[in-house]
């Protein structure tokens, strides 16, 4: 937070005036994605048994760690009497899936036709975090403007903005982007039909399905 100090309260409504405008910023994190092929079958139907279908074995899992940060950059100035102080929030939100990790059933190692298609199967779900990310940048930059880039500077008590900001934000704002994040699932069960579980499951001449049985 850049401080500055002026004579008098009203050369400080004056000079409020002066600051940069309220400003949002989103930057999205580049998905940085792992292939693991460490865990057998009876491994991964543990790690994905919140998510698969029943009946169904899982051959492979995609994962990805959600991460959401909003930092603030608030350049404010203070009246000679250290009573009132006025600020322009400056906020970037960092957000994304990373990493995001790929796991194909040992039983199938890389080279074979069953890793190929599970694998291809796996990075749909890798395009959809991917999508889901790009589909909310602009939604999430006008939810976030409306709320702090459309007045001026903010104006209050000196030394109240920046918690008062900080506590607003890791309360209301940091939650509600963790929320839409989440809805990725939705998109992803989509993916996970019984009809595609069959095709995965009959190509490969029937490689696969000598495995799961």
């Amino acid at each position: 937070m850049l401080l500055a100090v002026l004579p008098s309260a009203a050369c400080l409504a004056d000079a409020c005036d002066e600051l940069p405008k309220p400003a949002v910023k989103v930057e999205r994190l580049e998905s940085q994605v792992a292939l693991n092929t460490r865990y057998g079958v009876k491994a991964l139907n543990n790690l994905g048994a919140t998510v698969s279908r029943p009946g169904h074995q899982v051959l492979g899992l995609t994962r990805g760690t959600a991460s959401a940060s909003l930092a603030v950059h608030s350049p404010t100035l203070v009246d000679s009497s250290g009573r009132w102080e006025c600020a322009s929030p400056q906020i970037t939100l960092r957000y994304g899936f990373s990493p995001i990790t790929v796991y194909v059933a040992r039983e199938f190692p890389p080279g074979s036709c069953a890793h190929q298609q599970i694998y291809e199967h796996e990075m749909r779900h890798v395009k959809t975090y991917e999508e889901h990310l790009v589909n909310l940048e602009k939604d999430l930059l006008a939810t976030l403007n409306a709320r702090f880039a459309t007045g001026g500077p903010w104006r209050g008590k000196a030394g109240d903005i920046g918690p008062r900001l900080r506590r607003e934000l890791d309360q209301r704002w940091l939650p509600m982007v963790q929320r839409e994040i989440r809805r990725v699932e939705a998109a992803q069960a989509l993916i996970d039909t019984d009809e595609e579980y069959a095709r995965v499951a009959d190509a490969c001449d029937g490689a696969i399905k000598k495995v799961i049985r």
